[in-house]
């Protein structure tokens, strides 16, 4: 219900603004760049489900393979001790478990092509749970909002970008998107928790937050005393290994259960296929709705307002040639990149807004994209509160990515 609103809103304010620019500035070409826009979204979105046939596949055909030779099962067993905590209505060792565990972990290395299936995935077996088919569960929430916070541990892609750019030191942003995404992903599970009524203050969660902490410093520290070369190298080697060996564990389990592991791959990668075409319609709904908002101008309204606010009240008005990077992210991946990529074209790789646009692409997710693809998948219609308490830990991201760029680059 929530999504319809906004989906509606962003026409509506679409139209309102487009025909000021036309009757007020004279603007004859605004509606002309909403229809193209419009067409050219409706073909971007057909392309993202198509692009992601062969990768669900794939991975769904993998994940398949590690069902039935009970690996999947065996991550549930390791996930249980916390997710148990934050999932209460998920059975003991629900295959489910270890679908949103391996999810989890794909995303924290920035693994995104596992990361989708592994997510689609679990959202299957959680629908699966699900008595109110057209409703989303209190998991499915829990799994998506953690999801549309960021959840990313090494922002590789970013470094990369900003190496291409003529950074002197790409990774000077990697603590500070760590400690951002860290805030909105905390935000996003202590909103859910809150709205669930699940005690944060449980022993399971505390000794995992705690290790969590112990182990993002552990990693900044040995990265700190690496090279930029040889962060890019073992963090790509490491991530690659892990996957490629995650797949050859899989095959070796299915060999070791006697099952036909080729006929087993065959059955996932049907369902993969059948998700990736269940997806269209909502990524298309989507993402039309978002390029429509971009092209009318409201985008281009909305930071001039925020830009002459901040001035007014007489603070420092730095951050807001990132604001664009910050609005879109929530609405659209390639969008926030984009804007990232301008604003480091714009002002330079090392300059203020350069740092901030890639904290900022690093600290969040895009939360409307994540929600119609998963929650699209399984034809959920209802999101509940997801949206609300997903777009909470962006905000949440985007605070924290201002004060940390402040405090580490200003």
């Amino acid at each position: 219900m929530v999504l319809n609103y906004i989906w509606i809103a962003f026409f509506l304010i679409a139209f309102v603004v487009a025909s000021g620019k036309l009757l007020l500035a004279g603007d004859t070409q605004v509606f002309t760049d909403i229809i193209n826009a419009s067409f050219a979204s409706a073909k971007t979105g057909f392309e993202i489900s198509i692009g992601l046939t062969g990768i669900l596949s794939l991975w769904l055909g993998i994940m398949k393979i590690g069902e039935k030779g009970g690996v999947v099962q065996a991550f549930a067993r390791i996930a249980s001790p916390v997710f148990s905590k934050l999932f209460p209505d998920l059975p003991k060792d629900h295959p489910a478990t270890g679908s949103i565990f391996m999810n989890f972990s794909a995303n924290l290395l920035g693994l995104d092509n596992a990361a989708t299936p592994m997510g689609l995935q679990a959202m299957k077996q959680l629908q699966e749970l699900n008595t109110k088919k057209e409703e989303a569960s209190n998991a499915m929430i829990m799994f998506l909002c953690i999801n549309a916070s960021g959840l990313t541990l090494i922002p590789i892609t970013i470094m990369m970008y900003r190496a291409q750019l003529g950074a002197a030191n790409p990774s000077d942003v990697f603590l500070p998107i760590m400690l951002a995404t860290f805030t909105s992903t905390l935000v996003a599970i202590l909103a859910v928790c809150f709205k669930q009524r699940i005690n944060i203050l449980q022993r399971n969660l505390l000794l995992f937050f705690g290790g969590a902490i112990l182990f993002i410093g552990g990693v900044f520290y040995l990265f700190h005393l690496m090279s930029q070369e040889q962060v890019s190298l073992y963090s790509t080697l490491f991530a690659n290994t892990l996957l490629f060996t995650i797949i050859c564990g899989f095959i070796v389990s299915g060999i070791r259960k006697k099952i036909n592991v080729y006929d087993a791959f065959i059955e996932g990668a049907k369902e993969g296929f059948h998700t990736a075409i269940t997806i269209i319609p909502y990524l298309v709904a989507i993402l039309v709705a978002v390029g429509i908002f971009r092209a009318s101008g409201a985008m281009d309204f909305l930071i001039d307002g925020v830009r002459w606010t901040v001035a007014s009240l007489g603070l420092n008005t730095d951050f807001v040639e990132a604001l664009p990077t910050i609005l879109m992210k929530p609405l659209s991946g390639s969008g926030a990149r984009g804007m990232m990529l301008d604003a480091m074209n714009t002002y330079g790789a090392d300059s203020f807004v350069g740092r901030l646009s890639s904290i900022v692409q690093g600290a969040c997710d895009t939360t409307f994209y994540v929600v119609a693809l998963y929650y699209g998948s399984v034809g959920i219609k209802n999101t509940r509160y997801t949206v609300p308490c997903a777009l909470l830990a962006d905000l949440a991201g985007a605070i924290a990515a201002i004060i940390i760029a402040y405090l580490f680059f200003s």
